[in-house]
């Protein structure tokens, strides 16, 4: 049974607020090199979109290196025509094979994962 953290709640939703800092700071660097007017119809146009895809992205990038590729996919329960397809995206973005991609920041232990998981 997972622990129940209700009792041990945080002090915001943000935990401790260590990735809104890093974001907050990322986004002035980049705020000042978009002009307001162009940032403003970019980001009402794009961002719902924008942000679905970049979630789809790592979500299906962590699920290929945890689940072993392709076939451990395949035997998760995804149908081949969308795995095919989420690669081709995949590569359409990034420029490069989920299974070569290493994304920055981010790593992934899957012997860790399945340990955590238990027997």
């Amino acid at each position: 049974m997972a622990p129940d953290y209700r009792s041990d709640p945080m002090e915001s939703p943000e935990g401790q607020g260590v990735a809104k800092k890093a974001w907050n700071a990322y986004v002035k660097a980049v705020d000042r090199r978009i002009p307001p007017f162009v940032r403003m119809r970019l980001e009402s146009a794009l961002e719902p979109l924008g942000n679905q895809l970049v979630e789809d992205l790592i979500g299906f990038w962590v699920m290929w290196h945890l689940y072993g590729g392709f076939e451990g996919l395949e035997e998760f329960g995804m149908h081949k025509s969308t795995i095919w397809r989420k690669v081709a995206r995949f590569r359409k973005i990034t420029g490069s094979h989920p299974d070569m991609f290493k994304m920055p920041g981010i790593s992934i232990d899957p012997k860790a994962y399945w340990a955590s998981r238990g027997p």
